[in-house]
């Protein structure tokens, strides 16, 4: 029978060879350098890491051609130039822990492997010598020469991948690479906001176009990320975002979590850091999705920039070359700190309406096509009792024949509460709808999906007193599962009986499911359990039992709350409005939707011109 294997030729023994320096740097760089983003991630760290103040990145088409990155950090000398472009050469970390690196880079890979696959040059100055540059062209390295350079390093990479053109037949089009390579540097830059960005795409030559440009921020940590944000993602991310700085068992989160009303429909706005370092984490980014459950729906994601800080010896960064996955030696109490924390600002500021909400609602009220949209001067103001005849003249009489009484809006007395941040209730429209006038504009509260929120609210509350109670089986359901699975369960038992899921071992890999949660009914226990299973694959914790429990208190709270059409009173509205302010997350439904929608004076005198 014929082997069909594309591997090795298996007619004769193999034999084992040592590749050469070439080769190994080659292979090396298939790991470490991905794509023109990469190279650039790579090179803008190390200058970060030479503590440089400045970091200009210049790229053209899309980074294939050209990549330069110049930087006013520590530089080199002669002597460092042929060091730092050997492969595991590293001023980061002298190799006696692994475990206690505080530097970006530190595997002493990124310069060979660049050098092995394009055309290298760096230039650099160190404090207190002459300028010098290195070239390395496909692995072979060049003599050290004097250069001109004021301070810190210029890399000057060109033609990447041409030592291997293999490797260009999978690059994405110049513009997507320029995406990638723009995202890079937003991360790095967001991660640093005491350090100055520019990037420039200089295409076909000459001074090229500036596509971001970050300015040093000063100030407090959180301060600082709040003003390199803005740069970053613009003043609608910050107007938007509520601070975070919450700290348990030695660990620490800051950032800005976007509320739950500025939602994206995909996660291209979530930026997560560990001590500083940008990664994609599956464990972080479902413990983030986790923190908004209850106030989003499932097709939005949240918007969050969220650094979480520990013991450099509590986390491991050594996993891949590309240093963007991590590894938590707790990784349970990372993610308890992402879930509760989060939680607990947006329990604290989610009363808030974004403000692109009502942004929203001016947009709908703008004049359309065709109208006169000319500002209106006012004349000078008359007396009152001019104004007080001109509106008797006005007012429509009632006696007139043919003049039928329009529907009109349940006006209430004034009832006070004008100072609170809700205002106090002032009228009811469509029966749905209660405006209420604040100190210094106008709230739309819809009242079904406020009064939703505060029952949903206050069902978790009684369900957290009392506890999850649980059905027992009147004949236990066995499920047979592989052994990996069946010992990952068992594992999980203690937190999944706390719900309501009551398992237990039943020989060999089977387990019997002998409770499940009262207020789900009827369950498919083994659907119950593969599901369960794959959520603790996935993030190795299961949240599924409870988010189901939450989506039957969510459908109670929707059928028991104050249904649309139903008439309501001064007192009662303004009951409603009171309890909105006082309970958590009641600035949106249990859907995502927002609850009110907040136009300041200002605005509404922009609508009429007076502005």
């Amino acid at each position: 029978m014929n082997s069909t294997s594309p591997k090795i030729d298996r007619s004769s023994r193999p034999v084992i060879r040592q590749l050469d320096e070439a080769a190994i740097n080659r292979i090396a760089a298939g790991e470490v350098v991905e794509r023109p983003a990469s190279a650039v991630r790579e090179l803008v760290e190390n200058a970060l890491d030479a503590g440089a103040t400045r970091i200009s990145v210049d790229y053209a088409d899309g980074g294939k051609t050209l990549i330069r990155v110049t930087d006013d950090g520590c530089g080199m000398t002669a002597d460092d130039l042929p060091l730092a472009l050997s492969r595991h050469a590293t001023s980061k970390i002298d190799g006696s822990d692994l475990l206690a690196i505080h530097s970006f880079g530190f595997r002493g890979e990124a310069l060979p492997s660049l050098g092995a696959v394009g055309r290298l040059v760096i230039t650099s100055r160190a404090a207190g010598h002459d300028a010098v540059a290195l070239a390395v062209t496909g692995g072979r390295m060049g003599a050290v020469r004097p250069a001109a350079l004021t301070k810190g390093t210029v890399v000057d990479l060109r033609d990447l991948f041409y030592a291997t053109p293999a490797r260009l037949k999978f690059l994405r089009s110049d513009r997507a690479e320029a995406q990638a390579i723009c995202d890079a540097v937003r991360r790095l830059a967001m991660a640093e906001p005491s350090v100055g960005f520019v990037l420039r795409d200089v295409s076909g030559g000459g001074e090229g176009r500036v596509m971001l440009r970050a300015d040093p921020v000063d100030g407090p940590y959180l301060e600082a990320l709040q003003g390199r944000l803005t740069q970053m993602l613009g003043a609608e991310f910050t107007d938007n975002a509520l601070a975070v700085d919450v700290a348990r068992d030695g660990l620490r989160l800051l950032g800005w979590a976007g509320l739950p009303t500025y939602s994206r429909g995909s996660s291209v706005a979530q930026y997560l850091f560990v001590n500083g370092r940008p990664v994609l984490d599956r464990m972080l980014a479902g413990a983030l999705r986790a923190a908004y459950f209850d106030v989003l729906s499932r097709d939005r994601h949240p918007a969050a920039v969220v650094n979480l800080l520990c013991d450099p010896a509590r986390v491991d960064v050594n996993v891949h070359p590309a240093k963007s996955e991590v590894r938590f030696r707790e990784p349970e109490a990372a993610r308890g700190l992402i879930v509760s924390g989060l939680r607990g600002v947006l329990a604290q500021g989610a009363q808030r309406a974004s403000s692109t909400v009502g942004d929203g609602v001016m947009a709908a009220f703008r004049p359309k096509p065709g109208f006169a949209t000319a500002r209106v001067y006012q004349m000078d103001r008359p007396s009152g009792a001019a104004l007080a005849r001109g509106r008797a003249f006005q007012a429509p009489s009632m006696e007139r024949p043919g003049f039928a009484e329009p529907p009109v809006a349940r006006v209430e007395p004034d009832a006070g509460g004008g100072d609170r941040p809700l205002g106090a209730a002032r009228a009811q429209v469509h029966e749905n709808y209660i405006i209420a006038q604040t100190s210094t504009g106008m709230v739309i509260i819809d009242q079904h999906a406020a009064h939703e929120r505060l029952v949903y609210e206050r069902l978790k509350r009684q369900m957290a007193d009392r506890g999850v109670a649980a059905q027992a089986l009147l004949i236990p359901e066995i499920v047979e599962l592989s052994p990996g699975d069946c010992a990952r369960l068992l594992e999980a038992a203690p937190v999944l009986a706390t719900v309501g899921l009551g398992i237990e071992a039943f020989g060999g890999s089977a387990i019997a499911v002998r409770e499940t949660p009262a207020v789900l009914g009827l369950v498919d226990a083994a659907a119950l359990v593969a599901d369960v299973l794959d959520e603790l694959a996935d993030q190795g914790v299961s949240a599924l039992v409870q988010g189901r429990i939450d989506a039957v208190l969510s459908r109670m709270a929707c059928h028991g709350s104050v249904r649309s059409g139903r008439r309501m009173g001064a007192d009662e509205m303004n009951a409603l409005l009171r309890e909105m302010e006082a309970t958590p997350l009641s600035g949106q439904c249990n859907h995502g939707r927002p609850t009110y929608v907040e136009l300041s004076l200002h605005d509404i005198e922009r609508l009429f011109g007076r502005r």
